[in-house]
């Protein structure tokens, strides 16, 4: 097959940052998606609709006169997000969701939630109002193996959650685990998950190949074997209540390459071509449009978009850096050839002269 066209995407999970690095990372989103899902995390983090609502303009800012691109914003959920903050949110046609972070899980989590039990006001409102609650699904207790920790987490906090408050929508993001994927195809309808390119194509051995591998580490990690193959079954499968969220998480090379390395995986550059060989090697180019055009507007009750895209079975090479600013940023496959791009009109990301 030469070629392939499919409805502009949309990606249901992106971290976009601030300042150059916003600057830097926004064309290649805005050249394979339509609409994103932005990520709350910032410092200071995203917790009202205010601070949303500034956040999406200065996202506008960035984007170019003619880009047709929607940013779908988020709220940071705290130990202090109240019944009214959601009423707020779900009045205002730009919020789409809460974001869980457990209290330090993940990079600026640190105004992240304690105690979901304390929330049960603000969930209850969450369920009434429709809006989904988007969860890092991992427990932070440092006695768990950092590789159980979504396992642990769907047993001690997402099951117990759902009873409490069985009419809440939750996507459980960056799925990991045939635990997690057994967990979603059983819940009921109000649940979904996305699934990264990275997840899909990596198990946990790439973070030390030849050497730790820093540009392979993320949160929540990679995991064995067989928790890939469990996430390959399932999104190829054509299962509605999974879909295309990248993930996508730019952190500059020297925090990166540190002696405490942060985990983020940049995919943006990659990720649509990425799940489209993903998508081949497993005889699943025919599912490929519904994975990631169709089943989140159908889980978050937006329209599907009108555009579309066309992907060419033409090989090239990965960028080794992306240059912001100051800074730089490693993307996901640094130098690697890929077999499917973008059409001939993408803008390519900007070459620095680093190594990857």
């Amino acid at each position: 097959m030469k070629s392939i066209s499919i409805i502009k995407p949309d990606d249901w999970h992106l971290h976009l940052r601030e300042g150059q690095i916003l600057e830097a990372v926004l064309p290649a989103t805005i050249n394979s998606f339509r609409r994103a899902i932005v990520m709350p995390n910032l410092i200071p983090p995203v917790t009202n609709v205010e601070m949303a609502m500034t956040y999406r303009q200065d996202i506008l800012n960035v984007c170019p006169a003619d880009c047709v691109f929607e940013p779908l914003m988020t709220l940071y959920l705290t130990d202090h997000t109240l019944p009214a903050e959601v009423q707020a949110a779900a009045e205002n046609p730009h919020i789409h969701a809460f974001k869980l972070y457990p209290v330090g899980v993940t990079t600026n989590s640190a105004s992240g939630v304690t105690s979901l039990p304390d929330l049960m006001p603000t969930l209850e409102a969450m369920a009434e109002y429709q809006l989904p609650l988007l969860v890092h699904g991992e427990v932070t207790d440092p006695t768990i193996d950092v590789f159980d920790r979504e396992a642990v987490f769907i047993e001690h906090v997402m099951s117990p959650l759902l009873d409490a408050v069985p009419g809440l929508k939750v996507v459980f993001e960056h799925l990991t685990t045939r635990q997690g994927v057994e967990f979603v195809i059983d819940a009921g309808d109000n649940v979904a998950a996305t699934l990264t390119a990275h997840h899909l194509l990596l198990n946990r051995n790439a973070m030390f190949n030849q050497g730790i591998c820093p540009h392979h580490y993320c949160l929540p990690v990679l995991k064995r074997e067989e928790h890939r193959q469990a996430l390959l079954a399932v999104a190829v499968s054509g299962n509605h209540k999974f879909f295309l969220g990248t993930d996508s998480a730019p952190h500059d090379r020297a925090r990166k390459e540190s002696s405490c390395g942060c985990g983020g995986i940049f995919s943006a550059p990659v990720a649509l071509e990425l799940y489209a060989q993903i998508f081949e090697d497993n005889n699943a180019l025919d599912k490929l449009e519904g994975f990631a055009s169709l089943y989140g507007p159908e889980f978050y009750g937006l329209p599907v978009n009108q555009e579309r895209i066309t992907l060419k079975n033409e090989a090239w090479q990965v960028p080794t850096i992306i240059q912001a600013g100051t800074e730089e940023i490693v993307p996901l496959c640094a130098g690697e050839i890929l077999r499917w791009r973008l059409g001939t009109d993408r803008a390519e990301p900007e070459k620095g002269s680093g190594n990857s």
